[in-house]
């Protein structure tokens, strides 16, 4: 079964097109986690890891799953299902 982690902040490497080169969040004993997104991806296509982000819609928020996408011919980590925000990710604030 694969384990569910929030993602709750995520490194950006700017650019002509910005992309997110890690992500992160907090353990259930409050200690942070952050992974290159080589490492995410690695983690989801195995299915030993599962990742999510929370967004606000109409006031409420909700979780939306990440997966794996090609982009410019490289994978890379994105927001999957009904009413994913492509931008989730960028716009969370940078890990430490």
């Amino acid at each position: 079964m694969a384990e569910n982690h929030l993602v709750r902040c995520s490194t950006k490497q700017s650019g002509d097109r910005a992309r997110v080169t890690h992500i992160g969040g907090t353990n259930s004993d409050g200690t942070a986690w952050k992974m290159t997104e080589a490492e995410a991806l690695a983690g989801i296509k195995s299915g030993k890891l599962k990742f999510y982000v929370n967004v606000e819609s109409d006031g409420k928020s909700r979780g939306i799953w990440l997966g794996v996408d090609q982009k410019q011919g490289r994978e890379c980590l994105t927001t999957t299902g009904e009413g994913a925000d492509p931008s989730a990710l960028l716009g969370l604030p940078d890990c430490p």
